[in-house]
């Protein structure tokens, strides 16, 4: 009876120290992969629907790279919330060491991040926000402030508007909106409709989403010249549907730049070529370069370091008289 006791409580003492190991080595080597030379990020990004998102997709993936410490997980979602859903669970089972992802939608987010916090893995927002109760769910948001954007859009338009040889006239306004529910639609607008709230010769005939395509933007705005015979502004919530509308308004014999005004987003490379064949009168950037804060941040938040939940980029608004000058300095 002596000796089974004795047994007994070898073997206990023997699991025991069996558990004790485990639990060392376990945490010795996530310590290891946190600290190692690279850090394990998984990027879950909206798709390739225009060239701002390429531009920011190339950002990220130049800085995200082994010679800066990283291996980087990447899924393009293809527009799709589902996918990208799918894509964070991966990214859990694999045990990255931080989320990034740029949502599709603002809402819907709730359950798989509350997998990713309890699994203990930081998570990033790219571009877009999301609308949750708990806000402990995210760590952060890199991005831009597009609210101010449709208000900076709003104001250059109500500039125009009031100029000498214009100010009696009343200007009949076409939307072309964002994706739906996504921040940045949701955000420019917001700013820009109620910033022209108050400017009675500012008239929006319609408001139609062109999912930020330019295939889509061009099918709206045809759509908008069947329907209305006085359009005199076209304000596309990207660059992409702007190319779409102008292609529309081309071929329907108008001028566009000149005899329809288009207010535009994104500020991307082509935006400017536009301007300068006087075929665009403005664009607000979104600045796409997101990458190397993003590098930033990650090292930051997994060395534990105090960061602010918003983190704006800087951003201008460039017109048609200026584009000669600044076309040189786009990087996208």
């Amino acid at each position: 009876m002596k000796k089974k006791w004795l047994y007994s409580c070898i073997m206990l003492i023997i699991l025991v120290i069996a558990i004790m190991v485990y639990d060392l080595s376990d945490s010795e080597k996530k310590d290891e992969r946190k600290d190692g030379e690279l850090i394990t990020i998984g990027f879950s990004q909206v798709g390739a629907e225009s060239d701002w998102r390429v531009a920011n997709t190339e950002s990220i993936k130049s800085a995200l790279t082994e010679e800066n410490g990283f291996q980087l997980i990447y899924s393009d979602a293809q527009q799709k919330q589902e996918n990208q859903i799918k894509a964070i669970k991966k990214f859990i089972a694999q045990d990255v060491d931080i989320i990034a992802f740029s949502p599709v939608t603002e809402t819907g987010w709730e359950a798989v991040l509350r997998d990713a916090k309890e699994a203990d893995i930081p998570v990033i927002l790219l571009d877009r926000t999301i609308d949750v109760k708990d806000k402990t769910l995210y760590t952060c948001w890199i991005g831009s402030d597009f609210e101010k954007e449709g208000i900076e859009a709003a104001n250059w338009l109500i500039q125009y508007t009031n100029t000498a040889a214009k100010k009696n006239e009343n200007y009949h306004v076409v939307v072309l909106q964002g994706t739906v529910g996504s921040t940045a639609e949701i955000g420019r607008t917001k700013g820009f409709f109620e910033t022209i709230e108050s400017h009675d010769n500012i008239e929006v005939l319609e408001i139609e989403s062109g999912d930020f395509t330019q295939a889509k933007g061009r099918e709206v705005m045809e759509s908008f010249l069947k329907k209305y015979d006085d359009i005199d502004v076209v304000v596309a919530q990207n660059d992409n549907m702007a190319f779409g509308a102008i292609d529309a308004l081309k071929t329907e014999g108008k001028k566009p730049g000149t005899e329809v005004v288009v207010v535009s987003f994104d500020a991307v490379k082509a935006a400017f070529e536009s301007m300068i064949a006087g075929e665009m009168n403005v664009s607000v950037e979104c600045n796409p370069l997101q990458g190397p804060k993003l590098a930033e941040i990650v090292k930051r938040v997994l060395a534990e370091e105090g960061i602010e939940k918003f983190q704006y980029m800087e951003e201008s608004v460039f017109t048609a008289e200026t584009a000669a000058a600044e076309i040189a300095n786009r990087k996208y």
